[in-house]
C-alpha cells in the first residue's frame, strides 16, 4: 500500500496534527521536502509533502497565505508540514484558512520533531513499498513461468496474470487473430481492439499503446512480443487503474515469456520449412513417394487429400505489366525472411493462423520473390486467402492497379500501398503436383494482367481468352498490323476494317457477310483482296486470319464486337 498523510499521521514517534484537511488525508505521499523558498513550485513535481517554518512567509498575512497555499496546491503539492514553535507559537490563522480554503492538508509539526524525521518516515515507507512490489513482481513471475511450462501453456499463463492484475489479458496471433483470452469473456472485448492491434502490429517491435474505446470501462494496455522487426503477436491486458509496480513486473514477466515462446516456435517452423521446401521439390520434380516419405507426419496428411497449389507475389501500385514468369519451377529458397515482402509475411501469418486453428497441415515455401503453398482443398487456410484477397481488393478499392508511375516522395503524395497477386490451381493429388504448379502459375498471370488479387485456374479455364488480350504489347501488335487498312479508310476510299470484321465474323461467307455490311459480294471480293494487297498476307492462310480477328477483337471499342 502506498504511504498517505493518514498513515503519518498515525505514527506515534511524530506527533503530528491536523490543522486543515481531514478529508483528505487518503492522499499518497511520494516525498517529503523541507523549503522555505517563497516560491517552491519550480521544485516541485507532484505528490510532495512540504515541510515549512515559514521564515520567510508572512503567514499571518491572509493574502499572502492564500497565494502561498493556491500555488503550491495547484502544484500538485499534496499536503504542508508547518513547524509550530519555531517562527511561530501556532498555525498562523490565516494559514490555516488558506488550507481550508484551497482543500490542502495542513499538518502541525511539534519543536521536538524534526522534519528529517518526517523524510525519513516517508523514506522508508516508500523502500518499503517498493520492496513489496519487487517481490511481489518476482512472485509473479515464479507463477507465470510455471504456468508457461505447463502443459496449457499461454493459455494458463494469460490465466495466471489475469488474477494477479485483477483483470484481464489476452493473447493475438501473428495475423492479429484472438488466440487465447482469461476469462472467457474477455475474448469478446478482445476482438473489439483489431484495430489498435493493426496498427501496434505495424511498428518495429518492442513496442506499446494503451487504448480504450467508448464501450469499455477499463484501461487496456497493448504489448508487442517478438525481437525481430515485426511482432509475431500481442499481449493485451485491461484493468480498473493504471498498473503499478507489482503489476508492472508481472506484464514484463509475461511478454518475456510469451516472446520466447513465440521465437522457439519461430525456429521450429523454420526447420519445418526447410523439410516442406524439400517436399515441395520432390513433388514438383515429379517425385511424390519420395515426397510422402520425407514429409512424414508433419505434412503427410495434406498429401493424403485434394490440395490446391498457390502462387503469390507481391505487385507495386505502380508496377507495370510484365511478361509472365516461365512455367518452370525454381528450387525453393530459405525461411521466409530471407526474400519475403510485408504484403507477403501478412498473407503467410494470416493462412498459418487459420490452418493453427483447425489443425491442418500447411506448406509455405518462398522462391525467390514469391510464395508457393500448398493447402487443403476447402480448407481454413484457404479460406483466409480467399477473405485476404478480397479485404486486399477492398482496401485498394477495387480499381484496377495503375500501370502509370504513382506519386514519389517529393511530389506531394505518398505512393500507394503494396498489393498482391495469387494464383490458385485446382484441386490436385501429389502425382500432378507439377501441373498443378504450372496452373497456378497461369492463374497468377491472368490475376496481375487483370488487375486482381485472387484468379483460380477454373476461372480461367471457363472464361473467355478475350480478356487476355487487354495487355500493352497485345494492343500495339494490334494498332501495327491494321494501321495500314484504318489509314486506306480514313482516305474515304473504302471500309476494309468492318469489311474484314464482317467476313471473319461469318467464317469467309461471301453472301452472308455482303448481307451484314449492305453491299453486293462481288464488292465485299474486291475489298477482301485490297487488305490482301495492302497487307501483303493471303487470307488463305488460318494463321492470318487469326491473327487479324484477334487484332480487331483487341481495339474494338464498340459494345458487342
Amino acid at each position: 500500500m502506498p504511504h498517505t498523510l493518514a498513515s503519518l499521521v498515525n505514527h506515534t514517534a511524530l506527533k503530528l496534527a491536523v490543522l486543515a484537511g481531514e478529508d483528505r488525508l487518503d492522499v499518497p505521499v511520494r516525498w517529503a521536502h523541507a523549503s522555505e523558498l517563497i516560491d517552491p513550485v519550480p521544485y516541485m513535481e507532484g505528490g510532495e509533502l512540504l515541510l515549512i517554518t515559514a521564515l520567510k512567509l508572512d503567514a499571518e498575512d491572509p493574502q499572502a497565505a492564500d497565494r502561498y497555499v493556491r500555488r503550491v496546491a495547484g502544484a500538485g503539492v499534496v499536503g504542508l508540514g508547518f513547524a509550530v514553535g519555531v517562527n511561530y507559537e501556532a498555525a498562523p490563522e490565516a494559514l490555516v484558512e488558506a488550507a481550508r480554503r484551497h482543500r490542502l492538508p495542513l499538518l502541525g509539526v511539534p519543536r521536538r520533531t524534526p522534519f528529517i524525521a518526517i523524510s525519513k518516515a516517508v523514506s522508508a515507507a516508500v523502500a518499503a513499498d517498493q520492496y513489496r512490489a519487487v517481490t511481489a513482481g518476482f512472485e509473479a513471475q515464479r507463477e507465470l513461468t510455471r504456468a508457461a511450462l505447463g502443459a496449457e501453456g499461454p493459455a494458463e499463463l494469460l490465466g495466471r496474470l489475469a488474477a494477479h492484475l485483477s483483470g484481464w489479458a489476452a493473447l493475438y496471433d501473428a495475423s492479429g487473430a484472438v488466440v487465447a483470452a482469461a476469462p472467457e469473456w474477455a475474448a469478446r472485448r478482445a476482438a473489439r481492439l483489431a484495430e489498435d492491434v493493426a496498427r501496434l502490429r505495424e511498428r518495429p517491435a518492442p513496442a506499446s499503446a494503451v487504448v480504450s474505446d467508448a464501450e469499455g470501462d477499463d484501461r487496456v494496455e497493448l504489448q508487442s512480443l517478438g525481437t525481430g522487426r515485426r511482432s509475431r503477436g500481442v499481449l493485451a491486458v485491461g484493468t480498473g487503474a493504471p498498473l503499478g509496480t507489482a503489476e508492472r513486473y508481472a506484464v514484463h514477466s509475461a511478454v518475456a515469456l510469451l516472446t520466447l515462446t513465440t521465437e522457439r516456435s519461430r525456429a521450429l517452423q523454420d526447420a519445418e520449412q526447410r523439410l516442406g521446401a524439400a517436399v515441395l521439390k520432390m513433388l514438383l520434380a515429379g517425385e511424390p513417394d519420395h515426397a510422402r516419405t520425407v514429409s512424414g507426419r508433419l505434412y503427410g496428411g495434406l498429401l493424403d487429400a485434394p490440395f490446391r497449389v498457390l502462387v503469390a507475389e507481391p505487385v507495386p501500385a505502380d508496377d507495370q505489366p510484365t511478361a509472365p514468369k516461365p512455367a518452370t519451377p525454381s528450387a525453393p529458397t530459405g525461411p521466409r525472411g530471407a526474400a519475403a515482402t510485408p504484403v507477403l509475411e501478412a498473407l503467410a501469418d494470416a493462412m498459418e493462423s487459420a490452418a493453427a486453428r483447425t489443425g491442418e497441415a500447411l506448406l509455405a515455401v518462398p522462391d525467390g520473390g514469391r510464395l508457393i503453398v500448398l493447402v487443403a482443398d476447402g480448407g481454413a487456410a484457404a479460406d483466409a486467402c480467399t477473405a485476404f484477397a478480397a479485404a486486399t481488393e477492398a482496401r485498394l478499392g477495387a480499381q484496377p492497379r495503375a500501370r502509370g508511375r504513382s506519386a514519389r516522395p517529393g511530389t506531394g503524395r505518398e505512393p500507394q500501398a503494396e498489393s498482391l497477386a495469387i494464383g490458385l490451381s485446382a484441386p490436385t493429388g501429389p502425382m500432378a503436383a507439377a501441373h498443378a504448379y504450372r496452373q497456378a502459375e497461369q492463374a497468377l498471370s491472368v490475376a496481375r494482367r487483370r488487375g486482381r488479387a485472387l484468379v483460380e485456374h477454373e476461372d480461367v479455364a471457363a472464361g473467355s481468352v478475350l480478356p487476355l488480350l487487354a495487355d500493352d504489347a497485345v494492343r500495339a501488335f494490334a494498332d501495327g498490323l491494321l494501321r495500314a487498312l484504318r489509314e486506306h479508310d480514313a482516305t474515304g476510299r473504302g471500309d476494309l476494317v468492318a469489311s474484314l470484321r464482317a467476313w471473319l465474323a461469318r467464317h469467309g461467307q461471301w453472301d452472308a457477310a455482303a448481307a451484314d455490311l449492305g453491299v453486293h459480294r462481288h464488292t465485299l471480293r474486291y475489298r477482301m483482296r485490297r487488305v490482301e494487297e495492302i497487307l501483303g498476307r493471303s487470307l488463305d492462310d488460318p494463321d492470318v486470319r487469326m491473327e487479324l480477328w484477334l487484332a480487331l477483337k483487341a481495339t474494338s471499342t464498340q459494345p458487342g464486337e
